[in-house]
Protein backbone atom coordinates (compact mmCIF):
# COMPACT_ATOMS: atom_id res chain seq x y z
CA UNK A 1 0.00 0.00 0.00
CA UNK A 2 1.21 3.16 -1.10
CA UNK A 3 1.76 6.47 1.40
CA UNK A 4 -1.03 8.08 -0.55
CA UNK A 5 -3.13 4.61 0.26
CA UNK A 6 -2.16 4.79 3.74
CA UNK A 7 -3.24 6.40 6.55
CA UNK A 8 -0.09 8.03 8.61
CA UNK A 9 -0.09 9.51 11.49
CA UNK A 10 2.90 12.50 10.65
CA UNK A 11 4.39 14.33 13.57
CA UNK A 12 5.75 18.03 12.61
CA UNK A 13 7.99 18.60 15.92
CA UNK A 14 10.11 22.06 16.07
CA UNK A 15 11.17 25.02 18.38
CA UNK A 16 10.93 27.47 15.34
CA UNK A 17 7.62 28.59 16.18
CA UNK A 18 5.92 31.47 17.20
CA UNK A 19 2.24 32.31 17.77
CA UNK A 20 3.69 36.07 16.80
CA UNK A 21 6.07 37.13 14.87
CA UNK A 22 7.01 33.66 13.56
CA UNK A 23 8.33 33.31 9.86
CA UNK A 24 8.88 30.91 7.04
CA UNK A 25 8.39 27.55 9.35
CA UNK A 26 5.09 28.90 11.30
CA UNK A 27 3.49 29.55 7.68
CA UNK A 28 4.75 26.00 6.29
CA UNK A 29 3.36 24.36 9.38
CA UNK A 30 0.21 26.21 8.69
CA UNK A 31 -0.43 25.21 4.98
CA UNK A 32 0.87 22.05 5.55
CA UNK A 33 -2.18 21.39 8.20
CA UNK A 34 -4.44 22.58 5.68
CA UNK A 35 -3.06 19.99 2.87
CA UNK A 36 -3.32 17.36 5.03
CA UNK A 37 -6.66 17.69 6.63
CA UNK A 38 -8.13 18.92 2.99
CA UNK A 39 -6.32 16.95 0.22
CA UNK A 40 -5.29 13.46 2.41
CA UNK A 41 -6.69 11.15 4.81
CA UNK A 42 -3.62 11.42 6.71
CA UNK A 43 -3.91 12.53 10.54
CA UNK A 44 -1.45 15.35 11.48
CA UNK A 45 0.38 16.28 14.90
CA UNK A 46 2.07 19.16 15.83
CA UNK A 47 4.45 19.64 18.35
CA UNK A 48 5.72 23.39 19.38
CA UNK A 49 7.03 25.69 22.55
CA UNK A 50 4.08 27.51 24.16
CA UNK A 51 3.48 29.28 27.20
CA UNK A 52 2.11 26.70 29.38
CA UNK A 53 1.29 22.62 28.30
CA UNK A 54 -1.52 22.23 25.68
CA UNK A 55 -3.05 19.56 24.08
CA UNK A 56 -6.10 20.52 21.36
CA UNK A 57 -7.77 17.58 19.17
CA UNK A 58 -10.27 18.63 16.64
CA UNK A 59 -10.31 16.05 13.99
CA UNK A 60 -7.23 14.72 12.35
CA UNK A 61 -5.14 17.36 13.26
CA UNK A 62 -3.61 17.50 17.35
CA UNK A 63 -1.82 20.13 18.06
CA UNK A 64 0.35 20.06 21.55
CA UNK A 65 1.67 22.69 23.09
CA UNK A 66 4.95 22.39 25.05
CA UNK A 67 5.36 24.92 28.19
CA UNK A 68 8.83 26.46 27.50
CA UNK A 69 10.73 29.57 28.61
CA UNK A 70 11.50 32.32 26.34
CA UNK A 71 14.91 32.83 24.20
CA UNK A 72 16.23 35.73 25.58
CA UNK A 73 16.46 38.60 24.02
CA UNK A 74 13.41 37.64 21.28
CA UNK A 75 9.98 38.56 22.26
CA UNK A 76 8.31 35.76 19.94
CA UNK A 77 10.19 32.48 20.55
CA UNK A 78 10.63 29.79 23.38
CA UNK A 79 12.93 27.04 23.58
CA UNK A 80 12.07 23.51 24.73
CA UNK A 81 14.33 22.08 26.93
CA UNK A 82 11.81 19.65 28.37
CA UNK A 83 12.52 17.12 26.24
CA UNK A 84 10.67 14.18 28.48
CA UNK A 85 7.05 16.06 27.85
CA UNK A 86 8.01 15.56 24.26
CA UNK A 87 9.09 12.26 24.57
CA UNK A 88 5.77 11.70 26.30
CA UNK A 89 3.66 12.78 23.66
CA UNK A 90 5.10 10.76 21.08
CA UNK A 91 5.23 7.87 23.08
CA UNK A 92 1.34 8.79 23.86
CA UNK A 93 0.12 9.16 19.76
CA UNK A 94 2.88 7.00 18.40
CA UNK A 95 3.54 8.71 15.16
CA UNK A 96 4.17 6.89 11.89
CA UNK A 97 6.40 9.34 10.68
CA UNK A 98 8.39 12.30 12.15
CA UNK A 99 9.32 15.73 10.88
CA UNK A 100 12.18 17.66 12.19
CA UNK A 101 12.38 21.56 11.58
CA UNK A 102 14.66 22.56 12.90
CA UNK A 103 18.32 21.31 14.28
CA UNK A 104 18.79 21.98 18.24
CA UNK A 105 17.89 19.02 21.14
CA UNK A 106 14.68 18.12 19.12
CA UNK A 107 16.02 15.97 16.79
CA UNK A 108 17.55 13.88 19.18
CA UNK A 109 14.17 13.55 20.92
CA UNK A 110 12.79 12.14 17.74
CA UNK A 111 16.58 9.98 17.20
CA UNK A 112 15.95 8.67 21.04
CA UNK A 113 12.31 7.72 20.22
CA UNK A 114 13.02 5.88 16.66
CA UNK A 115 15.47 3.70 18.59
CA UNK A 116 12.99 2.94 20.95
CA UNK A 117 10.49 2.13 17.59
CA UNK A 118 12.84 1.92 14.76
CA UNK A 119 9.82 1.54 12.69
CA UNK A 120 8.92 5.06 12.99
CA UNK A 121 10.38 6.99 9.67
CA UNK A 122 12.12 10.25 10.84
CA UNK A 123 12.43 13.34 7.93
CA UNK A 124 14.60 16.34 8.79
CA UNK A 125 13.94 19.50 6.89
CA UNK A 126 16.72 21.58 6.94
CA UNK A 127 14.72 25.35 6.67
CA UNK A 128 18.01 27.27 8.21
CA UNK A 129 21.46 27.17 7.42
CA UNK A 130 22.73 27.08 10.76
CA UNK A 131 26.07 26.55 10.71
CA UNK A 132 26.60 29.51 8.65
CA UNK A 133 23.48 31.75 9.91
CA UNK A 134 23.53 31.03 13.71
CA UNK A 135 27.18 30.41 14.09
CA UNK A 136 29.70 31.01 12.07
CA UNK A 137 27.56 34.94 11.51
CA UNK A 138 27.44 35.33 15.10
CA UNK A 139 30.29 34.15 16.78
CA UNK A 140 32.55 35.83 14.23
CA UNK A 141 30.66 39.14 15.11
CA UNK A 142 31.46 38.59 18.77
CA UNK A 143 34.77 36.52 18.65
CA UNK A 144 36.73 37.13 15.48
CA UNK A 145 36.80 35.37 11.98
CA UNK A 146 39.53 32.74 13.31
CA UNK A 147 37.22 31.40 15.84
CA UNK A 148 34.04 31.75 14.23
CA UNK A 149 35.15 29.60 11.31
CA UNK A 150 36.23 26.88 14.69
CA UNK A 151 32.91 26.90 15.50
CA UNK A 152 31.34 26.56 11.89
CA UNK A 153 33.20 23.44 11.64
CA UNK A 154 32.34 22.18 14.81
CA UNK A 155 28.42 22.71 13.97
CA UNK A 156 29.04 21.25 10.81
CA UNK A 157 30.18 17.81 12.56
CA UNK A 158 27.05 18.33 14.71
CA UNK A 159 24.88 18.41 11.48
CA UNK A 160 26.98 15.35 10.18
CA UNK A 161 26.15 13.02 13.33
CA UNK A 162 22.56 14.39 13.28
CA UNK A 163 21.39 14.03 9.79
CA UNK A 164 22.88 10.83 8.90
CA UNK A 165 20.83 9.80 12.23
CA UNK A 166 17.73 10.63 9.88
CA UNK A 167 15.93 8.43 6.88
CA UNK A 168 15.82 11.39 4.62
CA UNK A 169 16.49 15.08 5.12
CA UNK A 170 15.30 17.84 2.70
CA UNK A 171 16.77 21.16 1.14
CA UNK A 172 15.00 24.25 -0.16
CA UNK A 173 17.55 24.67 -2.88
CA UNK A 174 20.14 22.79 -5.04
CA UNK A 175 23.24 24.96 -3.47
CA UNK A 176 22.46 23.90 0.01
CA UNK A 177 21.75 20.22 -0.80
CA UNK A 178 25.29 20.33 -2.76
CA UNK A 179 26.68 22.15 0.13
CA UNK A 180 24.98 19.24 2.59
CA UNK A 181 27.02 16.90 0.50
CA UNK A 182 30.36 18.47 0.29
CA UNK A 183 29.35 17.48 4.66
CA UNK A 184 28.86 14.13 3.72
CA UNK A 185 25.64 14.42 3.95
CA UNK A 186 23.80 12.96 1.07
CA UNK A 187 20.28 11.60 1.21
CA UNK A 188 18.76 14.72 0.41
CA UNK A 189 15.90 15.80 -1.89
CA UNK A 190 15.37 19.07 -2.63
CA UNK A 191 11.58 20.48 -2.01
CA UNK A 192 10.10 23.88 -3.46
CA UNK A 193 8.17 25.85 -1.09
CA UNK A 194 5.18 27.59 -2.21
CA UNK A 195 2.75 30.46 -2.14
CA UNK A 196 -1.24 30.96 -2.38
CA UNK A 197 -1.57 32.60 -5.20
CA UNK A 198 -5.35 33.54 -4.50
CA UNK A 199 -4.42 35.06 -1.45
CA UNK A 200 -1.35 36.79 -2.57
CA UNK A 201 -2.70 39.02 -5.43
CA UNK A 202 -2.32 41.93 -7.13
CA UNK A 203 -6.18 42.84 -6.89
CA UNK A 204 -5.99 43.03 -3.10
CA UNK A 205 -4.61 46.64 -3.81
CA UNK A 206 -5.45 49.36 -1.66
CA UNK A 207 -4.72 52.58 -2.33
CA UNK A 208 -6.32 53.79 1.19
CA UNK A 209 -3.44 51.72 2.99
CA UNK A 210 -0.50 54.26 3.00
CA UNK A 211 -2.40 56.88 4.40
CA UNK A 212 -3.54 54.26 7.18
CA UNK A 213 0.16 53.65 8.49
CA UNK A 214 0.23 57.44 8.45
CA UNK A 215 2.78 57.35 5.77
CA UNK A 216 0.71 59.42 3.15
CA UNK A 217 -0.35 63.61 2.87
CA UNK A 218 -0.32 65.86 4.72
CA UNK A 219 2.40 64.40 7.04
CA UNK A 220 4.40 63.22 4.25
CA UNK A 221 5.04 63.53 0.49
CA UNK A 222 3.26 60.38 -1.19
CA UNK A 223 4.32 60.61 -4.94
CA UNK A 224 7.24 58.30 -4.61
CA UNK A 225 7.12 54.37 -3.93
CA UNK A 226 5.89 52.32 -0.73
CA UNK A 227 8.76 49.60 -0.11
CA UNK A 228 7.23 46.74 1.97
CA UNK A 229 9.04 44.24 4.20
CA UNK A 230 7.71 40.87 5.74
CA UNK A 231 9.57 38.83 8.03
CA UNK A 232 11.25 39.28 11.38
CA UNK A 233 12.78 42.30 12.82
CA UNK A 234 15.81 41.08 14.36
CA UNK A 235 19.71 40.79 13.42
CA UNK A 236 19.57 37.60 11.69
CA UNK A 237 16.71 39.00 8.72
CA UNK A 238 19.52 42.32 8.75
CA UNK A 239 16.12 44.28 9.55
CA UNK A 240 18.16 47.30 10.50
CA UNK A 241 20.15 47.69 7.42
CA UNK A 242 16.84 48.76 5.67
CA UNK A 243 16.55 51.64 7.45
CA UNK A 244 19.97 52.77 6.84
CA UNK A 245 19.41 51.65 3.03
CA UNK A 246 16.10 54.16 3.13
CA UNK A 247 18.24 57.20 4.61
CA UNK A 248 20.12 57.07 1.29
CA UNK A 249 16.97 57.47 -0.68
CA UNK A 250 16.75 61.15 -2.04
CA UNK A 251 14.21 63.19 -0.01
CA UNK A 252 12.58 64.27 -3.56
CA UNK A 253 11.80 60.97 -4.24
CA UNK A 254 8.73 61.04 -2.01
CA UNK A 255 9.26 57.14 -0.70
CA UNK A 256 7.79 55.45 2.67
CA UNK A 257 8.43 51.89 4.16
CA UNK A 258 6.43 49.41 6.15
CA UNK A 259 7.60 46.72 7.97
CA UNK A 260 5.13 44.08 8.98
CA UNK A 261 6.55 41.85 11.47
CA UNK A 262 7.88 41.79 14.90
CA UNK A 263 11.36 40.76 16.70
CA UNK A 264 14.10 42.14 19.26
CA UNK A 265 14.73 45.11 17.19
CA UNK A 266 11.39 46.56 16.28
CA UNK A 267 11.07 48.75 19.37
CA UNK A 268 14.54 49.83 18.64
CA UNK A 269 13.81 51.39 15.33
CA UNK A 270 10.74 52.70 15.87
CA UNK A 271 12.76 55.15 18.05
CA UNK A 272 15.09 55.43 15.63
CA UNK A 273 12.60 56.40 12.75
CA UNK A 274 10.67 59.08 14.35
CA UNK A 275 10.22 61.56 11.75
CA UNK A 276 10.39 59.57 8.67
CA UNK A 277 8.06 57.60 6.67
CA UNK A 278 8.49 54.54 8.06
CA UNK A 279 5.62 52.52 9.71
CA UNK A 280 6.39 49.68 11.60
CA UNK A 281 2.72 47.95 12.66
CA UNK A 282 4.36 45.24 14.30
CA UNK A 283 3.33 41.13 13.31
CA UNK A 284 0.35 40.79 11.02
CA UNK A 285 -1.68 37.26 12.04
CA UNK A 286 -4.26 37.53 9.48
CA UNK A 287 -2.73 36.32 6.21
CA UNK A 288 -5.69 38.29 4.84
CA UNK A 289 -4.22 41.67 6.06
CA UNK A 290 -0.82 40.76 4.68
CA UNK A 291 -1.73 40.22 1.43
CA UNK A 292 -3.71 43.18 1.35
CA UNK A 293 -0.14 45.24 2.89
CA UNK A 294 2.12 43.80 0.22
CA UNK A 295 -0.29 44.40 -3.00
CA UNK A 296 -0.93 47.71 -1.65
CA UNK A 297 2.94 48.55 -1.79
CA UNK A 298 4.82 49.10 -4.94
CA UNK A 299 8.30 47.47 -4.35
CA UNK A 300 9.78 44.85 -1.71
CA UNK A 301 13.07 44.71 0.37
CA UNK A 302 15.23 42.42 2.06
CA UNK A 303 18.77 42.53 3.26
CA UNK A 304 18.41 38.90 4.34
CA UNK A 305 21.85 37.00 3.39
CA UNK A 306 20.94 33.76 4.51
CA UNK A 307 17.70 32.81 2.79
CA UNK A 308 17.23 29.21 2.57
CA UNK A 309 14.19 30.13 0.16
CA UNK A 310 12.45 32.88 1.18
CA UNK A 311 8.59 32.39 1.53
CA UNK A 312 8.20 36.49 2.25
CA UNK A 313 9.89 37.15 -1.26
CA UNK A 314 7.05 34.61 -3.34
CA UNK A 315 4.50 35.85 -1.53
CA UNK A 316 5.41 39.81 -2.23
CA UNK A 317 5.98 38.59 -5.94
CA UNK A 318 2.69 37.26 -6.26
CA UNK A 319 1.21 40.47 -5.22
CA UNK A 320 2.75 41.98 -7.89
CA UNK A 321 6.09 43.28 -6.59
CA UNK A 322 9.59 43.43 -8.11
CA UNK A 323 11.93 42.98 -4.90
CA UNK A 324 15.25 44.77 -4.51
CA UNK A 325 17.49 42.34 -2.08
CA UNK A 326 21.19 40.82 -1.53
CA UNK A 327 22.98 38.44 -3.61
CA UNK A 328 23.33 36.10 -1.45
CA UNK A 329 21.73 32.60 -0.20
CA UNK A 330 18.38 32.08 -1.90
CA UNK A 331 17.49 35.22 -3.44
CA UNK A 332 19.58 34.84 -7.07
CA UNK A 333 17.45 32.30 -7.60
CA UNK A 334 14.06 34.09 -6.43
CA UNK A 335 14.86 37.19 -8.37
CA UNK A 336 16.39 36.47 -11.63
CA UNK A 337 16.84 38.65 -14.09
CA UNK A 338 13.52 41.48 -14.73
CA UNK A 339 12.40 40.56 -11.96
CA UNK A 340 14.39 42.86 -9.26
CA UNK A 341 17.77 43.95 -8.50
CA UNK A 342 20.54 42.50 -6.38
CA UNK A 343 22.80 44.45 -4.49
CA UNK A 344 26.06 43.05 -2.60
CA UNK A 345 25.65 41.84 1.33
CA UNK A 346 25.64 45.02 3.20
CA UNK A 347 25.80 47.37 0.39
CA UNK A 348 23.34 49.62 1.81
CA UNK A 349 24.04 52.64 -0.84
CA UNK A 350 23.71 49.95 -4.10
CA UNK A 351 20.18 49.02 -3.10
CA UNK A 352 19.19 52.38 -2.11
CA UNK A 353 20.18 53.26 -6.00
CA UNK A 354 18.86 49.60 -6.55
CA UNK A 355 15.29 50.96 -5.45
CA UNK A 356 15.57 54.17 -7.10
CA UNK A 357 16.64 52.13 -10.70
CA UNK A 358 13.45 49.81 -10.04
CA UNK A 359 11.07 53.06 -9.52
CA UNK A 360 12.31 54.52 -12.58
CA UNK A 361 12.00 52.17 -15.22
CA UNK A 362 8.47 50.81 -14.23
CA UNK A 363 8.10 48.67 -10.94
CA UNK A 364 4.39 48.03 -11.90
CA UNK A 365 5.19 46.03 -15.36
CA UNK A 366 8.75 44.20 -13.56
CA UNK A 367 6.09 43.41 -10.68
CA UNK A 368 3.54 42.15 -13.23
CA UNK A 369 6.38 39.66 -14.61
CA UNK A 370 7.06 38.93 -11.04
CA UNK A 371 3.62 37.50 -10.41
CA UNK A 372 3.77 35.72 -13.52
CA UNK A 373 6.73 34.35 -12.69
CA UNK A 374 6.03 32.47 -9.11
CA UNK A 375 2.55 31.63 -10.38
CA UNK A 376 3.41 29.33 -12.55
CA UNK A 377 6.48 27.46 -10.15
CA UNK A 378 5.33 27.80 -6.91
CA UNK A 379 2.57 26.19 -5.36
CA UNK A 380 1.81 24.42 -1.48
CA UNK A 381 -0.09 21.81 -3.45
CA UNK A 382 2.88 20.68 -5.43
CA UNK A 383 5.14 21.07 -2.24
CA UNK A 384 3.41 18.50 -0.10
CA UNK A 385 2.75 15.88 -3.43
CA UNK A 386 6.33 16.16 -3.30
CA UNK A 387 6.56 15.64 0.70
CA UNK A 388 3.87 13.10 1.01
CA UNK A 389 4.58 11.46 -2.58
CA UNK A 390 8.31 11.08 -2.52
CA UNK A 391 10.08 12.25 0.39
CA UNK A 392 8.55 10.19 3.01
CA UNK A 393 8.29 6.79 1.55
CA UNK A 394 12.02 7.20 0.78
CA UNK A 395 12.44 7.54 4.83
CA UNK A 396 9.34 4.85 5.34
CA UNK A 397 11.47 2.46 3.05
CA UNK A 398 14.67 2.94 5.14
CA UNK A 399 12.64 2.63 7.89
CA UNK A 400 11.66 -0.79 6.87
CA UNK A 401 15.01 -2.07 6.02
CA UNK A 402 16.29 -0.86 9.43
CA UNK A 403 13.16 -3.07 11.15
CA UNK A 404 13.75 -5.81 9.02
CA UNK A 405 17.90 -5.58 9.70
CA UNK A 406 16.94 -6.10 13.45
CA UNK A 407 14.53 -9.28 13.38
CA UNK A 408 17.27 -10.43 11.60
CA UNK A 409 20.04 -9.83 14.10
CA UNK A 410 17.36 -10.80 17.02
CA UNK A 411 16.18 -14.14 15.02
CA UNK A 412 16.77 -17.32 17.48
CA UNK A 413 19.90 -19.04 15.70
CA UNK A 414 18.67 -22.31 13.29
CA UNK A 415 18.59 -25.63 15.40
CA UNK A 416 22.37 -26.83 13.66
CA UNK A 417 23.47 -23.64 14.81
CA UNK A 418 23.15 -24.42 17.98
CA UNK A 419 23.73 -27.83 18.15
CA UNK A 420 27.15 -26.81 16.30
CA UNK A 421 27.61 -24.31 19.07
Amino acid sequence: MSVSQKSLLICDLTQSYAATGGGGVGTYMREKQRHILERTNHRLLQIVPGEVDRVVEKGRHIWVEIGAKQVRGSPNYRFIMRTGAVREVLEHYRPDVIESLCPWVLPWTAIHYARAHPETALVAGYHTDFPNVHVHRVASQMFGAKLGQALKQVSVVYANVTYRLFDRLYALNEPVKAQLGAWGIHHVNVLSLGVDTQRFDPARRDPSLRAALGLGAPHFPDHGPLLAYAGRIDNEKRADRLIEMFRQLPPEMGAAMVMFGDGKLRDRLIRETQGLPIALPGFVDDRDTLARGLASADIYVSAMADETFGISVIEAQASGLPVVGVSSGAMPARVPAGLGLLAPVDDMAAMARHVQTVWERGAPAMGAAAREHVASRFSWERTFNQLIGDVYPAALARAERRVGARRGRLAPAPAFARVMG
